[in-house]
């Protein structure tokens, strides 16, 4: 039987917060491999994010490809957005952060595109993602961790992107693939009095975080934040999700977050996916009964998965 979580459970999440409540969201797949498919260069060390400066146009039609599949939220393109970042691009702070607030806009802008489109009446809302500081070496060090930087180094990265992501106005901040207990800590004080929901989720290999730690004492760090509305993992194998969500509801009482990614294993060096893909949509009922109200995919998983797991969610209704 589904976890049932009460109207109250979401804390200040507001609109966002009660349709957690209500019942299981669909969020989307990969934006990257999205953006591969139209045909998009992502050899940059800003991946995803250079679009934002050279081409938008594809991140609204990659956005629209996943609402047309059945995705209910979108998450806009700035994992790998911010200052440091955009700086090796001789954007200066101010302009960088004018392109955070473009991620959430053009999310915003496929959202009523699709609504226009397809006249179903959904709501589709908008996740401001926002990626650890790991993914910003674009090295792979999102998934060990531990990158050597004090407390405060991190929370000097991460607050200014932050609160620029916040002040666009989206309808939920996705801290996203957090790797270890001290960027966790950093990011749950971070958050806190932003006036936003959000929802945590951490990549997690063995039931340990990335960077080889108790996933409950990471799911504990963030069960304090008001903001909270949903914890649990992302851009992991599909088969550690069913156990990582029981424990983050466990530990935390919030509803679960559920997106894995492929199955496949990142190579950093040659800077691709390696093995085979076990990604199952049919997983999702499994998910949803273990107390996940977020669910879709991450890296490598497209729009055709994310129709088949919505058809289920939504049979499931």
């Amino acid at each position: 039987m589904a976890t049932e979580f009460e109207d109250g459970s979401a804390g200040s999440g507001g609109p966002f917060g009660a349709a957690l409540a209500a019942g299981p969201l669909v969020l989307d797949g990969g934006l990257s491999n999205q953006l591969a498919d139209q045909g998009c260069d992502l050899s940059d060390a800003l991946w995803s994010a250079r679009l934002l400066l050279d081409e938008p146009r594809q991140v609204v039609a990659a956005h629209r490809a996943y609402f047309e599949a059945g995705a209910q939220v979108a998450t806009a393109a700035s994992y790998q957005a911010s200052r440091p970042g955009f700086a090796t691009r001789g954007v200066a702070a101010a302009k960088a952060d004018r392109l955070l607030v473009l991620s959430v806009e053009l999310a915003r802008l496929a959202a009523e595109e699709a609504a226009a489109e397809l006249g179903d009446g959904n709501s589709r809302w908008v996740a401001a993602s926002v990626g650890p500081y790991g993914a910003v070496l674009a090295d792979g060090s999102e998934y060990r961790g531990h990158y050597g930087l004090s407390a405060s180094e991190l929370t000097e990265f991460h607050r200014p992107r932050l609160e620029a992501l916040a002040a666009a106005g989206p309808d939920v901040l996705a801290v996203e693939t957090v790797p270890d207990l001290l960027e966790a800590s950093v990011l749950a004080d971070c958050v806190r009095g932003l006036g936003l929901p959000v929802w945590f989720s951490f990549g997690a290999a063995g039931g340990l975080t990335r960077g080889g730690e108790p996933l409950s004492e990471a799911f504990a760090l963030v069960s304090d934040v008001p903001e909270v509305v949903a914890v649990g993992v992302n851009c992991c194998a599909p088969q550690e999700v069913a156990a990582a969500v029981a424990l983050a509801v466990e530990v935390t009482g919030r509803p679960g977050v559920a997106y894995p990614n492929s199955g496949e294993g990142w190579d950093a060096a040659a800077r691709d996916w390696r093995g085979e893909a076990t990604f199952d949509p049919g997983r999702v009922s499994g998910w949803v009964a273990a107390g996940a109200r977020l669910v879709g995919g991450c890296c490598r998983v497209g729009p055709g998965q994310i129709a088949e797991l919505a058809a289920l969610v939504g049979a499931d209704r």
